[in-house]
């Protein structure tokens, strides 16, 4: 008998929304969502690295070429430093594929 393939993981926004708050200190997100101590990450995906208007991004993020897909994101989310070194966000990295799947899923929804 055949079975279906496993669905992929698309996360949870609502789980997404909490884990959210570890990043809050730092990041907004949403329609009023301005830079802070780091960028606004309305658009992250689809979004060059180091291209937020009016924000003062480290040379190595400002000359990295990532364009934010899911993928890059998931591996700067699970090593910020290694992903791209000398960045100046203190965040040390989500091991969880699950989390980093959940955090996707709520930033997904501010284009």
């Amino acid at each position: 008998m055949f079975q279906s393939p496993p669905a992929l993981a698309t996360g949870d926004p609502e789980k997404g929304r909490a884990l959210f708050s570890r990043c809050a200190s730092c990041h907004q997100v949403g329609p009023s969502a301005r830079n802070g101590f780091g960028p606004q990450l309305n658009g992250i995906i689809g979004r060059r690295a180091g291209s937020v208007e009016g924000y003062v991004y480290s040379p190595a993020m400002k000359n990295a070429t990532l364009v934010w897909s899911e993928k890059n994101l998931k591996t700067f989310l699970k090593s910020p430093g290694d992903t791209v070194p000398g960045n100046k966000m203190r965040f040390w990295g989500m091991g969880s594929d699950s989390q980093i799947a959940d955090l996707l899923a709520y930033l997904r929804q501010y284009p």
